[in-house]
């Protein structure tokens, strides 16, 4: 057997560190959430929290609101970042020459790195009063611009993932389905992204991810009005998301008062949110992996 160096030995115990302590930060930060929040249900009829009206002022702490606002937002951004995303990610891995390839994807990079305060001050000098105008609104701080803006904030991290699991696809795939006669689209949509399914489901979740954690651009072009969004015109009207609600009043709230830990509360909704569309993106790509292993055998 072959003896493990002194260095090998400390290199693989740093790495299973860093891999528990992974794990260790989420468990350590949703105990602190249980902590500040759970004295919320204590102290609050849990029908309170399903009102659909937000009013900390007079004790009023349905989280409805909240919730659609955040549900709206991120459907919208989903409608605009999956397909532009994915068409890009295609376009990048599967049409573009090297040349531009090597140029297009720091470019994309670049962008998904751009702070999210910035994105919402163009938001409010140029996208709220396009919105405003082009649908004859009263205001141009709405669900919508927001669904705008975080589908652009969503793009750069679908694209990035998914050109990644592209250009892994092994190149044997493609020149196997060249020879059999299939043409440049029949390889991309027939071969390409199915063997990539796992990489694309995953780059497609962290885009939906990304875009429900935002905080700074939806507090600034949302309108940040707690109202219930039951029709679909309320895309096109003022929303709050719980991210913003959080943002924006954790600052001035009472330390220990019930407001501030209703609002620990939202934060543990949000992060048992995020947690479930994490293991659903793992348990997709899981089963996919495990299916493509069946094939294969």
């Amino acid at each position: 057997m072959r003896e493990v160096s002194i260095s090998e030995f400390i290199i693989s115990r740093l790495i299973r560190i860093a891999g528990y302590s992974a794990i260790l930060f989420v468990a350590v930060i949703f105990i602190f959430l249980l902590h500040e929040g759970a004295p919320a249900i204590i102290e609050i009829p849990f029908s309170a929290f399903l009102n659909t009206r937000w009013y900390p002022i007079e004790s009023y702490y349905g989280i409805l609101p909240l919730i659609g606002g955040s549900i709206i937002i991120t459907i919208g951004a989903a409608f605009i970042a999956v397909p532009l995303g994915l068409a890009t990610a295609i376009f990048i891995a599967e049409v573009a020459p090297r040349w531009a390839r090597d140029i297009l994807k720091p470019m994309v990079e670049v962008l998904g790195g751009l702070p999210s305060v910035l994105l919402g001050f163009i938001g409010i000098l140029v996208v709220s009063p396009f919105v405003r105008t082009a649908f004859s609104l009263p205001t141009g701080l709405t669900a919508f611009t927001g669904a705008l803006l975080l589908g652009a904030i969503s793009i750069p991290t679908i694209v990035s993932v998914a050109e990644d699991a592209l250009d892994a696809v092994p190149k044997t795939y493609r020149d196997a389905a060249m020879a059999l006669g299939a043409t440049k689209w029949q390889i991309i949509w027939k071969v390409t992204l199915p063997a990539a399914r796992s990489g694309v489901l995953t780059a497609i979740m962290l885009g939906i991810g990304r875009a429900i954690g935002e905080t700074m651009t939806v507090m600034m072009v949302t309108g940040n009005a707690p109202v219930m969004p039951t029709e679909l015109i309320a895309l096109f009207r003022p929303v709050r998301t719980m991210t913003a609600t959080i943002a924006s009043e954790m600052g001035e709230v009472a330390n220990g008062s019930v407001h501030y830990h209703v609002l620990f509360f939202i934060g543990i909704v949000l992060f048992l949110i995020s947690l479930i569309i994490n293991l659903t993106a793992a348990s997709v790509v899981f089963k996919t992996k495990k299916r493509a292993e069946r094939i294969l055998s």
